[in-house]
């Protein structure tokens, strides 16, 4: 139980417990990890579709800019919406019309008139529906777990997305690729319905919220969800040190393929093995994240968790060898895995209902932006000063990180609590 701060009240949270998979959970669990699994099948062929249909370095990459833009365009107002509406109709409504779309396309790709202009407003499209679905989801995971389950609830999610994506969705591509160029995004689109329809089958109390005040508009919902961040000490700490990070590993995903390949002399399978012991790590980082946030506690998982992953940047931009940087990697995505969790399940924990949606739009956006930055970032200086000084970079940035932990540290207890007043 939490110790209570002189002249403060402690809000306890329980010892995790397991998460029944009869009902809802288990239902929003498939249905995540098929959607997942589709997302991996399209995000695998579409690079390739792209290649083929332009020679342009820059219209392919507006691809993938694409794919984010949504994000910091919509991701607040996404936020937003998700705490207005019913969050579990607005996720099979909007897995509904992203069915339609894939398959849409699919019938376009099989007739021969796909374009680059297409795939570019397909990413855009697909991402800005996105904003809502996952904001809605967070939303809902509360409402269908209790509370005390929220972290291994988390876990056995993101572990299952994890699993579908890396292991199963993107090693079918090829499989499905002699089948068409359309059957990838054929079978996105089933996975999109099958998993409307599992959300639709969770049953959940409908979502009690006070009643609208008057004159309320999104963009006041928006900010009153923003300021129930800022507001909140340890939140803040979170979210700024989980945007800093973000820059880092923008910088490490931006330049990998040039440090395992220039530097290490690595070929195409080398830095396939990297990915694949990275893969490997989160979902075993994800299988034993309770664990070790039950054995630890919060605070000492975010902190040891920062600097084991800032030492693993090191190695990676000092130690030589495909081998060292293959276990570095590993050992990253492991702890990155337990922070994604933790850092999820405190968010959850830490905000009141009806600001879920906004304060986790929020999250999100934050690692969004950083990311593409981290990215540019980590290019200019690999062509400034070598190909290993990005993993450099990104380590003094995760220190840095770990550092906008500290403020916040007092006002947890030794198991990671939130101290609230009483």
């Amino acid at each position: 139980m939490p110790v209570a701060a002189p002249g403060e009240g402690a809000q306890s949270v329980p010892e995790s417990v397991v998460p029944a998979w009869r009902g809802g959970f288990g239902r929003l669990w498939t249905a995540a990890v098929v959607s997942r699994f589709g997302d991996a099948l399209r995000g695998a062929a579409l690079p390739l579709l792209a290649y083929g249909l332009t020679d342009s370095p820059l219209l392919i990459s507006l691809v993938t800019a694409a794919g984010l833009a949504p994000w910091l365009l919509f991701g607040l107002l996404g936020g937003a919406v998700a705490d207005r509406v019913d969050q579990r109709r607005a996720m099979w409504a909007v897995d509904t019309v992203r069915a339609l779309l894939m398959a849409a396309f699919a019938v376009l790709v099989a007739t021969g008139h796909a374009s680059i202009a297409l795939l570019i407003v397909l990413a855009f499209a697909l991402t800005a529906l996105q904003t809502l679905f996952d904001n809605a989801a967070t939303a809902l995971l509360p409402s269908v777990v209790p509370r005390a389950a929220l972290g291994r609830a988390n876990a056995r999610l993101m572990t299952g997305q994890e699993a579908a994506h890396r292991f199963v969705g993107a090693p079918l591509v090829p499989v499905l690729l002699g089948l068409g160029l359309a059957a990838p995004y054929a079978v996105d689109a089933a996975s999109y319905l099958l998993a409307a329809a599992l959300v639709a089958s969770v049953r959940t109390a409908a979502p009690e919220r006070d009643p609208r005040p008057p004159g309320a508009t999104l963009r006041r919902d928006i900010a009153e969800g923003l300021r129930a961040l800022w507001r909140h000490p340890v939140l803040r700490s979170l979210c700024l040190s989980t945007a800093v990070c973000n820059i880092a590993i923008g910088a490490l995903i931006g330049t990998l393929v040039l440090l395992v390949k220039g530097r290490l002399g690595a070929g195409d399978t080398g830095y396939a093995l990297v990915i694949t012991v990275y893969g490997v790590g989160t979902v075993v980082g994800g299988l034993l994240a309770s664990r070790i946030t039950d054995r630890l506690g919060r605070t000492r998982v975010l902190l040891a968790g920062g600097l084991v992953q800032t030492g693993c940047l090191l190695a990676l931009g000092t130690l030589p060898g495909l081998p060292a940087a293959a276990v570095a990697l590993g050992i990253f995505g492991f702890v990155g895995m337990v922070w994604n969790v933790t850092e999820v399940t405190m968010m959850q924990q830490s905000t009141p209902p009806e600001l879920l949606g906004r304060v986790g739009a929020a999250f999100r956006t934050a690692s969004v932006a950083g990311a593409p930055a981290g990215a540019v970032l980590g290019g200019a200086v690999a062509g400034a000063w070598g190909l290993n000084t990005p993993m450099l970079l990104a380590a003094g940035l995760f220190l840095a990180g770990v550092a906008a932990l500290i403020p916040a540290l007092g006002r947890e207890d030794s198991r990671g609590t939130p101290r609230t007043r009483a």
